[in-house]
């Protein structure tokens, strides 16, 4: 004979049964996170120590070069090899983050400048061994300090330079076709790069 239940009886429900709705509770909350993510990271890339990427891409976008302003009237040509004063020196404005990004003339060298250091980018053709490999990437701080990497920058917004005197973020950037030289405003430290060669200071 069946029982009837009143309004202060309870349902006894089986443990299998809590067990089975919690894991479609669980598998449902996962997927709402998962759906949620975005394949997007935000922030600057940096090379980091012994990290080992992808490949740098043997063809690139092409990017605008960012040409000198023009002025009204025609700028005297330099007089010697000797780098002009900051003032003489084309602003290369930083993003959002404090970053500027360049690509030498010659396509061979990126580098991502921010006030702290300088970060650069190459093939180059006698860099030290880092976890058996070239280093591709350098940087130098501030203060000196010099750090040979395996990295990659990824695909950076970079401005092309001429072989011109620029200043980003507290460094002055003179490009020639020899290679490009970055010195810190403050303290004078900093590294002069080309493919064959890197010498910091």
């Amino acid at each position: 004979m069946a029982q009837s239940m009143s309004a202060g009886d309870c349902v006894r429900v089986p443990d299998q049964a809590r067990t089975k709705a919690f894991s479609r509770q669980l598998v449902l909350a996962a997927a709402l996170l998962v759906a949620g993510c975005s394949t997007t990271v935000d922030g600057n890339p940096t090379a980091a120590p012994g990290g080992s990427g992808p490949p740098e891409p043997s063809l690139r976008t092409p990017r605008p070069t960012t040409a000198p302003p023009s002025t009204s009237t025609p700028a005297a040509p330099p007089s010697s090899s000797t780098p002009g004063k900051p003032g003489d020196a084309i602003a290369l404005p930083p993003d959002e983050n404090g970053y500027v990004f360049i690509e030498t003339k010659s396509g061979r060298t990126r580098c991502q400048i921010s006030t702290r250091q300088v970060d650069c980018e190459a093939e180059f053709t006698n860099s030290p061994l880092k976890g058996g490999e070239h280093a591709n990437g350098v940087s130098v701080s501030s203060d000196g300090t010099v750090q040979w990497v395996l990295g990659n920058l990824g695909d950076i917004p970079v401005v092309t330079i001429d072989y011109l005197t620029y200043q980003a973020e507290g460094w002055k950037i003179d490009a020639d076709v020899e290679g490009t030289r970055f010195t810190n405003d403050r303290t004078g430290h900093g590294m002069f790069v080309s493919i064959d060669n890197v010498e910091t200071f």
